[in-house]
């Protein structure tokens, strides 16, 4: 296993044991209609495919794994968010939660693809842009939805919306790194930190206070998940200098990308 995969493993492993805990499926996530046929058996089969991908990161099959949850995250991307972008095309909350899980699904396929250098510089360039779109939304839904995202800011920190919109400048700032391959592995490296932050600061005291509660639970489990698909993402832009440019090409509604 390379020790890079770890958190991005422990993330899902998390998700599954509460999807088998719970016997459904993870929130706002993964949102399944109550009308699927055999609802609770695709909801257990999903989380085992959660836990036991994770688990294989642990091991000398963590490609096997990281291919396991890609394909699995890509298809909750595809079939359950896609439609709803489809739907509401101009809200931003819909296209987080795609964002949420492309991104997952993006790091896990990448890690897959060409994390041992087997894959070519442009696979690696398509990863990185597609991960920095999902980045530019959450640093959007920072913006579009403050108010809310400053409620999640801890009490013993000052100025909340300050925070707020300083790491939702963060994620902006490092979409827009990797689309112009400028300071990528400053930028990830920064990234990586940031959501290190919310994971410590933010979920895991949450969870600490309510060690009952579902929802923070998931969140703190789709945040470690996140974390490790920027730390994905940060070593694949280590591996070998992708092509830079001397300029851009062109020129938390659900809580756990506060």
């Amino acid at each position: 296993m390379n020790r890079n995969m770890a958190i991005y493993g422990a993330g899902a492993v998390l998700l599954g044991v509460i999807g088998l805990t719970v016997q459904d499926f993870a929130l706002q996530w993964q949102p399944v209609p109550d009308s699927l046929p055999l609802y609770t058996l695709f909801a257990n089969l999903s989380a085992l495919i959660l836990l036991g991908g994770g688990a294989l990161l642990f091991t000398k099959w963590w490609r096997q794994g990281t291919l396991a949850l890609g394909l699995l995250y890509a298809l909750w991307a595809l079939a359950l968010h896609g439609p709803r972008v489809i739907q509401h095309p101009l809200d931003v909350g819909i296209w987080l939660g795609l964002a949420e899980i492309g991104g997952l699904a993006t790091a896990g396929l990448l890690a897959w693809a060409s994390f041992e250098r087997s894959g070519t510089d442009r696979l690696r360039r398509v990863g990185h842009v597609l991960f920095a779109a999902c980045l530019l939304v959450y640093g959007t839904s920072h913006f579009v939805y403050a108010d809310f995202s400053a409620t999640m800011i801890p009490g013993w920190l000052p100025m909340p919306l300050f925070w707020v919109y300083l790491t939702g400048s963060g994620h902006i700032a490092a979409g827009l790194s990797l689309i112009a391959g400028i300071a990528v592995r400053l930028s990830t490296t920064l990234l990586v930190f940031m959501i290190g932050c919310f994971v410590v600061l933010l979920h895991a005291p949450r969870v600490i206070a309510a060690p009952t509660s579902r929802i923070e639970w998931t969140m703190l489990g789709v945040s470690l998940s996140l974390l490790g698909a920027a730390w994905i993402i940060r070593s694949s832009a280590m591996l070998a200098p992708l092509p830079t440019r001397s300029a851009p090409a062109g020129s938390a509604v659900t809580g756990a990308t506060p």
